[in-house]
């Protein structure tokens, strides 16, 4: 099965900090916590990392160590940044012919700052990302195409997503879409208006609220709650309380309707620990993340995300194809990095 992943790349650098060097505060009356770093101050860190991350990038190493063909477009600085994202997908076997390079702006870079619950703060500059223009997205780029992932487009990359999603569905693909925040407060109506070529559509939770204010959604304080398959006890959280829309909530059932209204026949919600909630042909499966010592939060949604796609598209049904996410995902968060943690097929067959 041949798949292309389109959307970011970045450098990640990622430095872990011992507890006793960061402060950090939890807020009593929300649910945000804070790293505190003195002014001035030069904090030794345990160790400072580099790797290959971005959306595009985790989506197609991880899909290549399933078993398919995968090919990924990306836009790259003239730098040596670039060689080694390259460098990176080439030694996964993943076609990189489709990547672009402008000297406009370079690659994508982000600074990592992982301490306490190893939730690392992250400070990013999207650089070369925010440059691919329509005009880049030829038909040509899909032919063969069996899936067709796309992942959050930064700046004014976002303006391709209703022409990258169209041409793959006309050249006959599976499309997957998993947006970012910044195109959904954004570009909400436009991402609903070209939905109808998408197949899943997977968003975390802050992204399904705001795609909520696009949406003609009632809102309640309080909702009953729902009974659904896989639910832990006392039941999951956002079919008890739904998604958040200010200071009040909206039914994930409701907006899974409208959702598959508008095209995709399969909407996956991931709420953090928590777990992911898939609703396809009418009902609401919730899958429990899986226990693990946490060292790295970034690049488990998109582990889920990309893994679920890559299987539902490989005629796994969805409820299995969210166990296996689940899997690759915990796997991920076993590890500081976005990639290394993503498993080949015979390891995620081995641990279903």
């Amino acid at each position: 099965m041949k798949a292309l992943t389109i959307g970011g790349a970045t450098i990640d650098v990622i430095a872990t900090v011992a507890d006793r060097e960061i402060e950090r505060i939890t807020m009593h009356n929300a649910t945000s916590s804070f790293l505190l770093l003195e002014e001035g101050r030069k904090v030794e860190a345990e160790q400072i990392d580099s790797f290959v991350g971005g959306g595009a990038t985790n989506a197609a190493v991880s899909m290549a160590r399933q078993g398919l063909q995968v090919s990924c477009l990306v836009k790259l600085g003239q730098d040596l940044e670039a060689e080694k994202v390259i460098s990176c997908l080439s030694e996964e076997g993943i076609d990189t012919s489709g990547a672009i390079r402008n000297a406009a702006l370079p690659t994508a870079k982000s600074i990592m700052i992982s301490s306490h619950v190893n939730n690392p703060t992250i400070f990013v500059s999207r650089g070369a990302n925010t440059l691919l223009t329509p005009e880049e997205i030829t038909p040509e780029i899909f032919d063969g195409q069996d899936l067709v992932y796309v992942t959050g487009l930064s700046g004014n990359s976002a303006a391709c997503f209703p022409r990258i999603v169209e041409l793959a569905k006309t050249a006959g693909a599976r499309v997957a879409a998993n947006p970012g925040i910044r195109q959904l407060t954004y570009r909400g109506q436009e991402i609903l208006r070209t939905l109808q070529w998408v197949d899943v559509v997977t968003l975390n939770t802050v992204e399904a609220a705001q795609l909520c204010v696009a949406l003609p959604l009632e809102s309640r304080d309080r909702l009953p709650s729902q009974g659904v398959d896989g639910a832990k006890p006392g039941g999951p959280e956002l079919l008890e309380d739904g998604l958040p829309l200010g200071e009040r909530r909206v039914a994930l059932q409701k907006f899974a309707e409208l959702m598959h209204a508008h095209g995709p026949s399969t909407v996956v919600v991931t709420n953090g620990s928590e777990g992911a909630y898939i609703c396809h042909d009418g009902n609401i499966h919730f899958c429990p993340s899986l226990p693990v010592t946490v060292r790295g939060t970034a690049g488990a949604g998109d582990a889920f995300a990309s893994t679920f796609a890559a299987q539902q598209a490989l005629g796994q049904d969805a409820e299995t194809a969210a166990k296996l996410a689940a899997i690759n995902a915990a796997s991920v968060v076993g590890r500081i990095d976005t990639q290394s943690g993503l498993l080949r097929a015979d390891a995620l067959a081995e641990k279903l």
